[in-house]
């Protein structure tokens, strides 16, 4: 099965970054959110988004990741030993998304890379493969392809990408003219009626070369940065890896390529389907666990080990992982998480708000804690 799936010289690029401070005190900086089972699998996000890559990459394979999670991304996937590009220092997206595209530059000049962050949640699998493989054969004709996905509700928590015109021979894709940060509500319900704005998942089909062409042609440092480290990786030399890599911007690949390259008629888009969630805070994790539920049981949702949770009259996410029982009455919404050293409580319609208690214990230099 495998094997009639993969798609030739296609490369899977799996960022694996960011601390997910929403989603604290589950998600921390030693133990962020992608090497968590959020959906109670038993399967890391990670692990889970390498499985539904495979049937299309097989064994090529790169994760980009922070040295300190370099030693955890090989104990969930030990496979792929030897495709682990890990970071110095985090220098947001496209330096990791770049430095992949370098790397595979040299090493396959037909490759087109496909990059999936770690910590989505995708729920139809099979139209997430017809997506890819619609992208890689647009991405071949030296397009920046963006997968984006029709949105189901008016969403303020997530960007957008607006793109009407039907590409040329491609009528499964659509000619980008912009990307869009995230509006307010009253903004996101008309983006919702219009039809022609779908959200911006920040999942990117390229030719390795196209990337860092288009990068070149806004920030030409940067990308001869990316090439001259990527070199030395080849060869394998990495003493200057650390100098290098401190030189970069820290930028994200959407503000660095994909908005400017949109503006010069560059970027396309395969609207897409499968049930995509980026598991954002507490809230955004209850409707997903709630969604995945084939039965309907009163109380709040708990991820993990629903004989510590007690409940009368309550509603909400618990997620109890000290061990410890957890009794919550009366309360509707509410957000429950147990920790060995941390407990949070707070309301799903405050989940946002979560990022801000890390903020405050780093301010503290309470950073165990976080």
């Amino acid at each position: 099965m495998a094997g009639r799936l993969s798609i030739d010289n296609f490369w899977a690029v799996i960022p694996a970054g960011g601390a997910g401070t929403r989603l604290w005190p589950l998600s921390r900086q030693a133990a962020p959110k992608f090497l968590r089972d959020l959906t109670g699998s038993g399967r890391s996000l990670l692990q889970e988004t390498y499985d539904r890559l495979q049937v299309l990459a097989q064994d090529r394979f790169l994760v980009v990741t922070g040295e300190a999670h370099q030693e955890a991304v090989l104990e969930q996937l030990p496979q792929l030993d030897g495709c682990v590009l890990a970071e110095p220092s985090p220098r947001d997206s496209m330096a990791a998304i770049g430095l992949a595209a370098a790397v595979l530059e040299l090493r396959d000049p037909d490759a087109v890379m496909g990059s999936f962050a770690a910590d989505h949640v995708i729920t139809r699998a099979k139209k997430f493969t017809e997506a890819v493989r619609t992208a890689v054969a647009v991405a071949r004709d030296g397009w920046l392809v963006t997968l984006g996905i029709t949105p189901t509700f008016a969403s303020t928590a997530y960007g957008y990408v607006h793109g009407v015109e039907e590409l040329p021979g491609h009528p499964a894709a659509r000619l980008v003219d912009s990307f869009v940060e995230k509006p307010s509500e009253a903004v996101a319900l008309s983006y919702l009626a219009d039809g022609g704005y779908r959200w911006n998942a920040g999942m990117f089909v390229v030719r390795p070369t196209v990337l860092l062409d288009l990068l070149a042609s806004w920030d030409p440092e940067f990308a001869a940065t990316l090439r001259e480290i990527a070199a030395l990786h080849h060869k394998g030399q990495v003493d200057r890896f650390d100098e290098l890599w401190a030189r970069l911007p820290k930028i994200a690949v959407d503000h660095a390529v994909a908005e400017p390259a949109a503006s010069a008629g560059r970027v396309a888009a395969v609207p897409a389907e499968f049930g995509w969630d980026d598991v954002g805070d507490f809230d955004s994790l209850a409707t997903l666990l709630d969604a995945a539920m084939t039965v309907d049981s009163e109380g709040p949702t708990v991820l993990g080990d629903s004989a510590l949770v007690h409940s009368i009259d309550a509603s909400g996410l618990v997620v109890p992982t000290s061990g410890r029982t957890i009794a919550v009455v009366g309360l509707e919404d509410v957000v429950v998480v147990d920790t060995p050293d941390a407990v949070l409580v707070t309301t799903r319609a405050r989940a946002q708000q979560v990022k801000q208690i890390v903020a405050s214990l780093k301010a503290e230099h309470l950073d165990t804690l976080t």
